[in-house]
C-alpha cells in the first residue's frame, strides 16, 4: 500500500564520520517493492527547500569563505522548532570540481548541523533554474526586491552544451554520492532539479537545452546508480497534464518518471490541481514526494 506523503524527509539518525568514497557495483533501480519497502520505514515527510539567509546561491552557501555554520545552526533550528524534519538542499559541480576535499568536509559538517536538530537532508546534484552562468569564487550581492536573484544553474550553458567536459561531472556526481551512499543523515538524491525548465527570469534562455538535457540525464542516473546509495534516486517532473502517459511526456519527462527510484514533482497551482497532479504521480505504484 502507498502512503500518500507529498512533503519531504524521514527520521533522524546519528551522526557519522564522513568517509572516502569506496568503489562500489552499481546497482539497477529500485524496484516498486523496495521503492514502497524504504517508505514505510519513513515518517511524515515534512520539509522545504533550504539555502541559509545569509548566501545568495548555493555557490555562496558552501565556498569556504561563505559557509556560514551559525546561520545554519539557528535556521535549522527554527525549522525543527515548527516541525520540519528534513531539507532539500542545493550542491553545484564548480565547487567539486574547484575544491573537491573542502566541499564534501562542509556537507559533512552541514549534515551534522542538521543532524542535531534532527532534520535528514535531501541534496540536489544539478539544477536547470536561473542564471546559466555560474561563476566559482565570491557571489555578487542580492538585487532587492528581485527573486532569486543570484540564483544559478548547474551546469551552466557552456559546460551543458560541450560533451568533451562531462567527465568532470561525471567525477562530481560519482565523488559526492559514493562519499555519502551509506550516510543515513541524507533521505534522498535528487539528481536533477527541473531539468527541462528554460530557465526562469529574464536570462536569454539556452538554444535547444532540452536536447543537451534529454542526452544527459539518463547518464547522470547512471553515474550515481554506479555508487551504490543505500538512498534512493529521484528527479521531479513539474509542467504538463499527462504525467501518467508516457506517450504524451517528453524525452525528459519520461527519464525522470523510469529511473526514478522514488517519485517527485512540483506543483505552483491550486490545491484541485495539486491533488490531480498528486494522483497522476501515484499511478506508478512507486511512493511520492512532492518537492
Amino acid at each position: 500500500m502507498i502512503r500518500r506523503s507529498f512533503l519531504l524527509t524521514a527520521t533522524a539518525a546519528l551522526t557519522i564520520a564522513m568517509t572516502a568514497a569506496q568503489p562500489a557495483a552499481a546497482r539497477e533501480q529500485w524496484t516498486k517493492r523496495q521503492a514502497n519497502k524504504w517508505y514505510d520505514k519513513q515518517p511524515w515527510l515534512v520539509g522545504a527547500n533550504y539555502n541559509p539567509g545569509s548566501a545568495v546561491n548555493e555557490l555562496e552557501m558552501w565556498h569556504e569563505p561563505t559557509f556560514d555554520p551559525a546561520t545554519i545552526d539557528k535556521e535549522l533550528g527554527w525549522a525543527s522548532s515548527i516541525g520540519m524534519n528534513t531539507m532539500r538542499v542545493f550542491l553545484h559541480n564548480l565547487l567539486w570540481e574547484n575544491d573537491p576535499e573542502g566541499t564534501k568536509k562542509r556537507m559533512n559538517e552541514f549534515l551534522a548541523i542538521a543532524d542535531k536538530h534532527k532534520i535528514k537532508i535531501m541534496f540536489v546534484l544539478f539544477d536547470s533554474v536561473w542564471d546559466p552562468n555560474p561563476v566559482y569564487g565570491l557571489q555578487s550581492p542580492p538585487i532587492p526586491g528581485v527573486h532569486n536573484s543570484r540564483w544559478v544553474q548547474a551546469p551552466g550553458e557552456a559546460r551543458l552544451k560541450d560533451a568533451s567536459q562531462y567527465g568532470k561531472l561525471e567525477g562530481y556526481v560519482k565523488d559526492i554520492v559514493g562519499t555519502f551512499a551509506k550516510d543515513p543523515r541524507i533521505v534522498a538524491w535528487d539528481v536533477w532539479n527541473e531539468p527541462n525548465n528554460k530557465g526562469g527570469g529574464n536570462y536569454e534562455h539556452i538554444p535547444d537545452k532540452n536536447k543537451y538535457v534529454a542526452l544527459l540525464l539518463p547518464q547522470v542516473f547512471e553515474w550515481a546508480r554506479s555508487a551504490n546509495p543505500s538512498q534512493p534516486l529521484t528527479s521531479g517532473v513539474w509542467i504538463g497534464e499527462n504525467w501518467d502517459n508516457l506517450d504524451k511526456v517528453d524525452a525528459v519527462e519520461r527519464t525522470q518518471l523510469t529511473q526514478s527510484d522514488i517519485n517527485s514533482f512540483h506543483d505552483y497551482s491550486w490545491p484541485e490541481k495539486f491533488e490531480k497532479r498528486a494522483k497522476q504521480m501515484l499511478s506508478y505504484g512507486r511512493p511520492v514526494l512532492s518537492t
